[in-house]
């Protein structure tokens, strides 16, 4: 059995499981399994052997420092980790050692997790899945023929394998939300300034979040608590006291309104006949539960993504602009074609985009008044196969996850079942601003009562 970071915990604190033989188990199944799926552009197995003796005999003398002592667990290779490449999973950083850790890797590390590496990324969590990088793209554990969505791509595949029990990802148009549904996993986005980004490599700066990725709800509440908090090294980080993310586990869901944005899924950007089902069976489930569901109106996905898409990409040329005039032929073919892109954008394309947002938050606050939580699509569906993604694929069609980028609300991805290729869908559910408790205790509900959570990618048995 793979355990969840909480059963994990559970064991540990009973002293009836070691984390020298969890980490064992963990590293046993990545040297077993990562040439097929590619998750790790650094495996470090005899750190991470080394760092699980030392919690375990802090454990057997002091006790746990909390749930997230001695759990194996690995970082997206754009989190700044000391004394350690962290590349972007680029040829442009693959000789760059961060001298200090990123805000996040130290609070995990003080929180006592055993790191086994570092993690595969789409280039500078932007530009895959490219085949022509030092690393090849992650691939997705129920399928290694199919893609596991991006960027935070390594991490959705070594979770759900059981290579690790949770990661961190970063999501700037969706990173952390997309894997997670096609790999099957739990992401969260956090409201924008809850986790400090200090020391992780940026995409574009005023849409990136940072946060956890776990199989369960409640793992990713437990990685959160130890992942926020004010940084004064991010400008953008919310100078607010810490709440107890798991505070409302085990609550339900009665009372809540859910505004059921249906017209992102159904007319914006049909989803798969699996997708749909899962979504009008959790809204069913929630309403059985005593939650009020409702219909609600956004702005259309269109809007969000002509928005959001126009914002990253001129953000995203400036953080690169040097390195691109210096040589771009060090990118891979696909980020470098993006970032060109970006560089086509005028000054003021930029400043009416960001007019746009203002605009695009206030409907969404005035849609949301009367609702507590939303619930859409995560993704259109199942995993396509990895060769047949489009390098404009962002640009074909909308996607569900950047709306939250654009206003820096929270948003869960869990699993809703598999559609007919036998891989996951998900569905989304989007909270108002430090509203995270309550979007866990929701996602808790929907898959405390559901089976999901039983079953792993074959290869991972």
């Amino acid at each position: 059995m793979i355990p969840s970071i909480a059963e994990a915990a559970a064991l540990i604190a009973a002293r009836k499981l070691s984390p020298v033989e969890l980490t064992e188990a963990c590293l046993a199944r990545a040297e077993r399994l990562d040439g097929t799926l590619h998750a790790f552009i650094r495996l470090m197995p005899e750190e991470a052997r080394a760092a699980a003796r030392a919690a375990e005999a802090r454990i057997m003398k002091e006790g746990p420092r909390g749930p997230l002592d001695g759990i194996p667990f690995a970082h997206k290779d754009i989190y700044g980790t000391a004394g350690i490449p962290t590349t972007g999973h680029s040829r442009v950083l693959q000789d760059h050692v961060p001298s200090a850790d990123a805000t996040t890797v130290a609070k995990l590390a003080a929180a006592g997790v055993v790191m086994l590496g570092k993690l595969a990324t789409h280039e500078f969590a932007f530009g895959g899945p490219s085949f022509d990088l030092p690393w090849p793209p992650a691939r997705n554990p129920w399928n290694p023929d199919h893609f596991t969505a991006g960027s935070s791509s390594g991490t959705g595949a070594a979770v759900a394998s059981g290579m690790v029990l949770g990661g961190t990802g970063s999501d700037t148009g969706g990173s952390i939300r997309g894997p997670a549904a096609l790999c099957g996993i739990t992401g969260i986005k956090p409201t924008y300034g809850l986790c400090s980004r200090a020391g992780i490599l940026p995409l574009a700066q005023s849409l990136d979040h940072a946060g956890p990725m776990a199989w369960t709800v409640e793992d990713c509440a437990i990685l959160l608590q130890a992942m926020a908090g004010h940084d004064a090294a991010d400008p953008a980080s919310a100078n607010r006291s810490v709440p107890d993310f798991r505070a409302g586990l085990g609550r339900g869901v009665k009372g809540l309104r859910i505004g059921l944005v249906r017209h992102f899924h159904e007319t914006d950007n049909p989803v798969s006949p699996a997708t749909l089902a899962g979504i009008n069976a959790a809204a069913e489930f929630f309403r059985a539960e005593g939650a009020e569901v409702r219909e609600i109106t956004l702005p259309s996905l269109a809007a969000f993504n002509a928005c959001g898409w126009i914002i990253l990409l001129a953000e995203a040329f400036a953080v690169h602009e040097t390195w691109m005039r210096r040589d771009p032929n060090l990118y891979g073919e696909l980020m470098r074609d993006r970032l060109v892109l970006g560089g086509l954008l005028s000054g003021a394309d930029y400043l009416q985009a960001q007019k746009q947002r203002r605009a695009l938050i206030a409907a969404t606050e005035a849609a949301m008044a009367d609702c507590d939580l939303l619930l859409t699509a995560a993704q259109p569906g199942e995993a396509p196969r990895i060769e047949a993604v489009p390098k404009w694929a962002f640009l074909e069609k909308p996607n569900f996850t950047i709306p939250f980028n654009v206003t820096g609300w929270p948003g869960i991805t869990v699993p809703t079942g598999f559609g007919e290729g036998g891989l996951p869908v998900a569905m989304q559910l989007v909270g108002k601003p430090f509203a995270e408790p309550l979007l866990f205790q929701a996602a808790d509900a929907y898959e405390k009562a559901h089976a999901w959570r039983a079953t792993r990618p074959a290869l991972a048995a």
